[in-house]
């Protein structure tokens, strides 16, 4: 199936299915974020940015929420 055959189906979708698939697709690509930002985590893309976070931090650069 095409990007342009799935654009097609959804704006055919009677408003109740729409508002169904609406859902469904928001919970999707949060759940694919949640995989992507675990996998840099894991891959330590964020280990830099929390040093400069903690180093700030206990230079008095910052306060806790």
């Amino acid at each position: 199936m095409t990007v342009d055959q799935i654009e097609d189906a959804v704006t055919r979708l009677p408003p109740n299915a729409l508002e169904q698939f609406a859902q469904w697709f928001e919970e999707y690509l949060s759940n694919q974020l949640d995989k992507q930002i675990e996998a840099d985590s894991l891959a330590g893309k964020f280990d830099a940015a929390a040093k400069r976070a903690d180093d700030d931090f206990q230079a008095g650069r910052c306060t806790p929420l």
